[in-house]
């Protein structure tokens, strides 16, 4: 499955287009003639055109996914799971030039882009291990019959992913799906087509014709996809805008759907803590990725007991960031994905400073080529400000003083939005209240990245709905069927 070579980064204007799908074990050309076009994130000169499929190629593609499905369902669960194994492996050995297409592509940190494809393949790999558990249940039903509940595969999964971690994102979709024996049509983020791309090409590799199908585009696409009848479940991960749309589609024809959608984490922090340490957590939840994940720290409640110091130490953080090209070993914030995205950090920034916060580190966007913005701090942020209540997506660290833990658990468990949510708290009490209470999906104490593999989480309100990874993924990537089986009677005469 073929895919463009490396963007061009000399200064020239590159000359790259993404016109290709994948369907039916074979890659074929793109019939469209409208175009999307990308920039370089760290140059800003123009580096790809994707061309979305039409509909009819989206459809061709779900097609080949449903004339695969019989086969793939009655694959043994062994062997599907060899084929994971084996993609896993072509992934980890790939994960150079995977993290060179992702750093490239939305200008991620190269080191962190490698490290996500190979979270990926290791996601490959467990879905491989947990698949092959317990696939339904026996009935205590009467002694001459056999009742059971199975688990089957919805039949063809819509799995459409995000930018801004596409590994992770697409290899957990990807292989609970397979793995549970669904077949797949995948559409990638048009701001990581190629990412998107190269990943699907080295699952789709060892998988039979039209288990994996690919088709690349935008919104358009995605519509044509979640429309399509023959889709049973639609899996994404994505803005909440997107999520809500495609639920409703999805939703008005009796299929099934599982979303993960924006948040907007809050981190609190308690009186006790450490305030350098608590300082780097807080740099680590609002900065990593320049601020463009999922459950990146949007919101920073502090207790006045120990704002004046966290903020003095966040500041020192700040200011010692080296901002710049990704490939770059010593770079610890490149770009942000676009000037689109800039653009929204921006606006939520100025709005801020004009409804009173103070802005101690960052502000505005560098004066250089590129999407790139600074680590920015701001105090004073009240509940009404949008960059405490609309998805910022950006390397900004809003700051509330609270007064008491009390004050700041019930502002850190406001909001639209119930992805995650952090606390920094000596308290044992406080800890458990914040676990109880907080009503989000995951509740992360004294760490603000972290957690076991094999996890499940649901999240609230408008950060989505159904488990987006874990062993309960498997499940809802099933249906469940009721079987009773009782013996033929003898014939008579």
């Amino acid at each position: 499955m073929p895919a463009p070579s490396a963007l061009d980064r000399t200064g020239s204007v590159a000359t790259n287009r993404l016109a290709v799908h994948y369907a039916a074990g074979r890659t074929s050309s793109a019939r469209g003639t409208r175009t999307v076009p990308r920039r370089d994130p760290v140059t800003g000169l123009p580096a790809l055109d994707v061309v979305p499929a039409t509909p009819d190629e989206v459809a061709e593609a779900v097609a080949a996914a449903d004339g695969a499905r019989l086969q793939w369902r009655r694959t043994p669960p062994a062997a599907r799971a060899t084929a994971l194994r084996d993609a896993a492996a072509a992934v980890r050995a790939g994960a150079e030039e995977l993290g060179d297409e992702l750093c490239r592509a939305t200008g991620r940190l190269l080191s962190q882009s490698v490290e996500s494809a190979l979270v990926a393949a290791d996601l490959l790999d467990e879905a491989a291990t947990t698949g092959l558990g317990a696939g339904g249940r026996v009935l205590a039903g009467g002694w001459s019959a056999l009742d059971v509940v199975r688990r089957e595969p919805h039949g063809v999964v819509a799995v459409i992913t995000p930018w801004n971690d596409p590994y992770p994102a697409a290899a957990g979709l990807l292989a609970a799906a397979l793995i549970t024996g669904n077949t797949v049509v995948h559409k990638p983020s048009e701001r990581s087509a190629v990412p998107g791309w190269r990943l699907a090409s080295l699952v789709a590799a060892h998988l039979p014709s039209g288990v994996l199908n690919v088709v690349n585009g935008d919104a358009p696409t995605g519509e044509a996809l979640v429309a399509d009848a023959r889709v049973a479940l639609v899996a994404q991960v994505g803005s909440t805008a997107t999520g809500r749309r495609i639920a409703s589609v999805v939703g008005a024809r009796g299929a099934r759907v599982i979303r993960e959608n924006g948040g907007k984490d809050p981190l609190l922090v308690d009186d006790g803590v450490d305030p350098a340490w608590a300082a780097r957590q807080i740099a680590t939840g609002a900065f990593t990725n320049t601020g463009q994940l999922c459950t990146s720290v949007e919101r920073v409640y502090l207790h006045e007991a120990v704002a004046d110091a966290v903020l003095a130490e966040l500041v020192s953080i700040c200011a010692t960031f080296e901002v710049g090209d990704p490939t770059e070993s010593t770079t610890e914030l490149g770009p942000l994905v676009d000037d689109e995205q800039l653009a929204v950090v921006q606006r939520h920034v100025d709005q801020a400073v004009a409804a009173g916060a103070r802005v101690l580190a960052g502000g505005r966007r560098l004066d250089r080529a590129g999407s790139f913005y600074p680590p920015t701090v701001l105090d004073g942020c009240t509940p009404e400000m949008d960059v405490m209540t609309e998805e910022t997506f950006g390397p900004v660290a809003a700051v509330t003083r609270v007064p008491d833990f009390d004050r700041g658990l019930e502002l850190a468990g406001r909001g639209r939005y119930g992805l995650a949510a952090t606390v920094l708290t000596p308290d044992l009490d406080h800890a458990l209240r914040a676990a109880d209470e907080l009503e989000v999906g995951t509740v992360k104490v004294n760490a603000v990245f972290g957690g076991a593999p094999g996890g499940s989480a649901d999240p609230r309100r408008d950060s989505g709905a159904g488990a987006g990874y874990g062993p309960d993924l498997l499940d809802a990537m099933t249906v469940l069927k009721a079987v009773h089986v009782e013996a033929c009677p003898p014939v008579v005469g």
